[in-house]
């Protein structure tokens, strides 16, 4: 029967193979004829999978899901060992929002036949809609060894899904030396620079790529994400919104839309992107946790956590949706919520990252109910673990510091006066986390001169891009190419940052705050291109401040935190670098001391704004009932009138902060000033 004839009267006369090839060619322009051709060939052998296998397809094309849906079932019981059935029931089940048994059709057709690019590529895709990047990541490099088949390409593709980084990146370069513009290979490397969190070097990569294939949407895809993972927000819209216009219900595209909208403070569309995204597919339980987040900044507390609750619903190991109740602050485990925890840290199968969330996530629970010891436990085992995956310098931080003193002297600062943007629009508050640098903005928000926004940055961004890309072996550039800066180039970096930061601005409030904590590393390149912008330091006691960052586990950035000598060190480090420019700019940095905020708020605030130039407004003591977003993690607590809660924490843990006392040697004794030099 395979080799027959078809009946007189069909547009093809050859054999069934013929008759299915042409079929498929009408597939993707003319679907009701594939249609048609399907149903002449079944017409002629009735049950012949292949045919039935186009017709579903014909039906899919045309927008006919629920048909094709109903075809591709009977098929895959008739047929149950045929990978590609199982590929075109997941791509169904994917496009009508059934993420779940997508994800299972289309893993039981890899079990059948490993070596499917689509089953891949479709796979990873589903699984950046349940937000399991790792796996995600994994199916990607598995689909690129599918769909490549040079030898040097699969074997860095088994590299790369075999996490052995190195060899894969060693693989990848010795390939484009003599195919410079193979985009697979290109997507590739950048997915190992992306995994090594080299950004800079991953955005490069795809940017080659996307200018030899505009149309690799699987590469703009990870360009858009390389370029948030950076804060570069603007651009990174821009790419997901040309993504959207080709594919405008892909939900991959759809959250990283919102969770872009929500860092550009655009939290109305962003919500609105998220609930749509999740009632077309709600299984997502890391959708629902980003779209807590959104909520948690609009103030939908009560909101927020129901999201969060409906993430644990749908994966009970997510230690991150735990920990984002956590973070909260005015949130309180219940017992069973504990013993859901405890049970969930006994498991063998937990990932390190759902491990650490889940101690940190504990270890406040603990702390709620005085259990301080137990607690401690936690939080030690979380920061352990974390710092494991993201290890950290000390001594490179103290270079730092030694450079920027020799380069920022008083002779600096006098050639250069009068140089940069003569702007005063910027207010930074800089820093450590967790040293009431959100009470600061959002005591200055809540004065109608000044605008918050959130924690920028475009300090940074500009500092990496002036350091460039270095050898190991090789001099830091930075702080010392500042010496090298024209005045007009030191115009044009600060013009620059107010241009890059003008996204941030919602209102027409003159003023507005960046605060990034960190960047009290980089006041004398500040002074330099924006000698009159105001910068504040917040200051909390160092026990409670450091403290209060190990116990905290941040998205990213502050690797010091996660070890009681590290953050001791750099409390250390900040507060001699802040005391050199107190002696080299005399006034040029004004102190908020976060205790003296809570015993005299109303002499400290007047302080505050008279060194902002701005007059005296009743509201910046009512700064709990400003109903802006905030994106700390201190958010719930500046919704309160100021308390002492921040200043009695530490003490309950004074037992085993010995490595942080030791770590901050004469700082500690001297606070709230700097120790002599």
């Amino acid at each position: 029967m395979r080799g027959a004839p078809l009946s007189s009267g069909t547009e093809a006369t050859g054999t069934l193979e013929v008759a299915l090839a042409h079929a498929g060619r009408l597939l993707a322009s003319k679907p009701e004829l594939a249609a048609a051709q399907a149903s002449e060939i079944l017409n002629v052998v009735p049950g012949y999978p292949p045919a039935r296998l186009l017709l579903a397809q014909a039906h899919r094309v045309q927008g006919e899901w629920a048909r094709a849906l109903e075809l591709m079932r009977d098929l895959v019981a008739a047929e149950p060992r045929w990978a590609a059935a199982h590929v075109e029931l997941g791509r169904l089940h994917a496009y009508r929002g059934q993420t779940t048994a997508a994800i299972s059709a289309l893993r039981q057709s890899l079990l059948l036949k490993a070596d499917q690019p689509d089953g891949w590529r479709l796979l990873a895709d589903q699984l950046d809609v349940t937000g399991e990047t790792a796996a995600a990541e994994d199916a990607r490099a598995r689909f690129i060894k599918a769909a490549n088949r040079d030898p040097q390409l699969m074997a860095a593709a088994t590299a790369l899904v075999d996490n052995k980084i190195p060899e894969a990146e060693a693989l990848l370069r010795q390939h484009l030396k003599a195919h410079d513009t193979d985009v697979a290979a290109l997507r590739m490397l950048a997915e190992v620079a992306g995994r090594l969190r080299r950004y800079g070097d991953s955005e490069a990569l795809l940017e080659r790529c996307l200018s030899l294939a505009p149309g690799f949407e699987a590469a703009r895809h990870n360009y858009a994400i390389v370029l948030y993972r950076q804060q570069k927000i603007a651009r990174a819209l821009e790419e997901v919104l040309q993504l959207l216009a080709v594919d405008p219900q892909n939900p991959g595209y759809q959250s990283l839309q919102a969770a872009i909208l929500a860092q550009l403070g655009d939290l109305t569309e962003s919500l609105a992107v998220y609930e749509r995204v999740l009632a077309t597919h709600p299984h997502q339980p890391k959708g629902w946790m980003s779209y807590g987040h959104a909520l948690k900044t609009a103030r939908r507390t009560d909101d927020s956590i129901a999201a969060y609750r409906r993430a644990i619903e749908q994966q009970p190991t997510l230690g991150e949706a735990y920990w984002s109740l956590a973070n909260l602050k005015t949130f309180r485990f219940s017992a069973h919520d504990k013993d859901l925890m405890r049970q969930a840290l006994a498991r063998t199968d937990l990932s390190d990252d759902d491990r650490l969330h889940f101690d940190f996530a504990l270890g406040k629970a603990l702390e709620d109910d005085a259990c301080y010891a137990e607690s401690f436990e936690h939080y030690a085992a979380g920061n352990e673990r974390r710092r494991r995956l993201t290890p950290y310098s000390a001594e490179r931080t103290h270079e730092h510091l030694l450079r920027a003193c020799a380069v920022f002297d008083e002779s600096f600062f006098a050639k250069r006066s009068g140089v940069g943007s003569p702007a005063p629009d910027p207010i930074f508050v800089v820093g450590l986390p967790r040293a009431g640098s959100t009470l600061v903005e959002q005591i200055l928000a809540s004065h109608p001169l000044v605008e918050g926004t959130m924690e920028l940055p475009d300090i940074g961004g500009l500092v990496r891009e002036l350091a460039g890309t270095r050898a190991p072996d090789e001099a830091p550039r930075y702080p010392s190419i500042l010496t090298t800066l024209s005045s007009a180039e030191c115009l044009a970096l600060g013009e620059r940052y107010l241009a890059q930061t003008r996204v941030q601005r919602k209102t027409d409030a003159p003023f507005f705050i960046d605060k990034m904590p960190n960047n009290f590393a980089h006041v004398g390149f500040i002074h330099l291109i924006l000698p009159n912008a105001k910068i504040i330091d917040a200051r909390r006691h160092p026990l409670g401040c450091c403290f209060s960052s190990f116990k905290q586990h941040f998205a990213r950035g502050q690797n010091f935190a996660y070890s009681l000598s590290d953050v001791g060190r750099y409390y250390a480090d900040y507060v001699t670098l802040m005391a050199h420019f107190d002696r080299v700019l005399p006034g040029r940095v004004h102190r908020v001391i976060y205790e003296r905020m809570v015993e005299d708020t109303e002499a400290e605030v007047r302080a505050l704004l008279d060194y902002c130039g701005l007059p005296f407004d009743e509201r910046c003591l009512r700064f709990y009932e400003n109903d802006r977003a905030v994106r700390t993690a201190s958010s719930e607590q500046v919704r309160r009138p100021i308390n002492r809660e921040g200043m009695d924490q530490w003490p309950h843990y004074e037992p085993w902060l010995g490595p942080l006392k030791e770590a901050l040697g004469p700082v500690l004794p001297a606070y709230p000033h700097a120790p002599s030099a």
